[in-house]
């Protein structure tokens, strides 16, 4: 469901700072955590419905989008060790 480009923009911050956060117990940064949302709702988004499930309002955007992002975040860090 579409919020608007400005509330999706927020809900990204938020949701790649809250992921950043208790990923690692640091922010990465207005920019980074913007980038890290909008890749955690993507991946987030296709996880959930791998499982038939989805978002129906801005609270379980937010959470599937945490939770793509600390997804992201695992496999960024499996990566480059």
């Amino acid at each position: 469901m579409y919020h608007g480009l400005i509330t999706g923009i927020i809900t990204g911050i938020i949701a790649g700072f809250v992921a950043s956060k208790l990923f690692d117990g640091q922010g990465k940064g207005c920019l980074v955590n913007l980038v890290l949302g909008i890749i955690g709702g993507a991946l987030g988004g296709w996880l959930f419905s791998l499982f038939g499930l989805g978002a129906n309002n801005l609270i379980g955007e937010l959470i599937v989008s945490v939770i793509g992002a600390m997804v992201f975040l695992f496999i960024w860090n499996k990566l480059l060790k």
